[in-house]
């Protein structure tokens, strides 16, 4: 039995330094190790994030509301949730196996409507790793928060480039390690919702 085996060639209009990339691997810190071909850090000294005020009151409102949202991630735990917010509104949620993905669709989908990024906040219910930071500075957007936690790489890139991280962010508390700078503290934690245990996602209670 004879296979045949179809290729697609491409040829670009100017040069590439495909093979040099090759040459160079990374292993990354996502879930279950994944490899990255080239210099991760490339592009990054370039980018300038805009210095948008945050207000902790919208960090308070966007946790209430996002983690109140009926999702497959509440539901399994097993997936993973990205959401794209101006100020304390939610402007689209994304979900994906990979965290990685959930990230990309949302750039998909800002190139598509054509939204800017310098006023916005990125949420994902992920782990913040290098990626994760490196993704959303070069995407524009100046903050990126999650419920999870931070790597300790992940928090290094975010102060170089000037991003704010904020992580833990449930219910009354977050936790900012880098770019705190952003932050307008306009309401007493205490006068913020409480996370009731029914909207934790279920492999968690």
């Amino acid at each position: 039995m004879t296979k045949s085996w179809k290729s697609v060639v491409v040829r670009t209009a100017i040069e590439t330094s495909y093979e040099e990339k090759l040459q160079k691997k990374t292993r990354t810190s996502g879930c279950a190790v994944g490899t990255v071909f080239g210099d991760m850090m490339e592009g990054l000294e370039g980018v300038q994030l805009a210095a948008t005020p945050v207000k902790t009151s919208w960090l308070y409102a966007l946790a209430h509301k996002i983690n109140r949202t009926p999702s497959l991630y509440l539901e399994a735990g097993a997936i993973h949730g990205t959401v794209l917010c101006h100020r304390d509104r939610p402007l689209v949620y994304m979900e994906d196996v990979g965290r990685h993905n959930a990230v990309d669709k949302i750039a998909g989908w800002m190139l598509s409507e054509r939204i800017k990024a310098a006023d916005k906040i990125m949420y994902t219910t992920g782990r913040m790793t290098s990626e994760m930071v490196i993704k959303t500075a070069m995407m524009g957007i100046p903050v990126l928060a999650s419920r999870s936690g931070f790597t300790a790489w992940g928090v290094e890139i975010a102060q170089q480039v000037g991003l704010t991280l904020i992580g833990r962010m449930k219910g009354q508390r977050f936790v900012c390690l880098a770019g705190d700078e952003r932050l307008e503290r306009d309401m007493d934690p205490r006068d913020a919702p409480v996370e009731a245990k029914k909207h934790r996602r279920k492999s968690a209670q």
